[in-house]
């Protein structure tokens, strides 16, 4: 059974910098492009950033230039570094990526989500 559990939400000052993880675990093959999408209350779910595994990223304008996607393929992980942190950036932040399975070839995967607050 393949899973994504996030983890590196919290509570944080405008300014301030966060850090989210997303680890893939289960019998995986491999492992293409990985990513954060973000829901505020009340809003669509959005892209923040995706990573393929030949290492392009994908950057909502958003954020350009305060986050920064990155992955470990020795540990199945993705991270999100997130600086100069905005009140507009409080929201759920979900893990995706498409992974290759035994028996199960390749499907969509989504994380349980974690809270960034942005506030003072």
């Amino acid at each position: 059974q393949v899973q994504l559990v996030e983890s590196g939400g919290g509570l944080v000052q405008p300014g301030g910098s966060l850090r989210l993880s997303c680890a893939a675990s289960g019998t995986i093959l491999s492992i293409n492009t990985m990513g954060w999408y973000r829901q505020a209350p009340g809003k669509e779910r959005e892209l923040a950033a995706t990573l393929t595994s030949g290492g392009n990223t994908n950057y909502a304008d958003s954020v350009k230039g305060r986050f920064t996607i990155s992955r470990d393929d020795a540990k199945n992980t993705v991270y999100l570094q997130m600086d100069s942190l905005k009140p507009e950036d409080t929201a759920s932040y979900y893990c995706n990526a498409w992974i290759t399975a035994p028996w199960k070839g390749t499907s969509n995967y989504w994380g349980q989500g974690t809270q960034v607050t942005v506030s003072s």
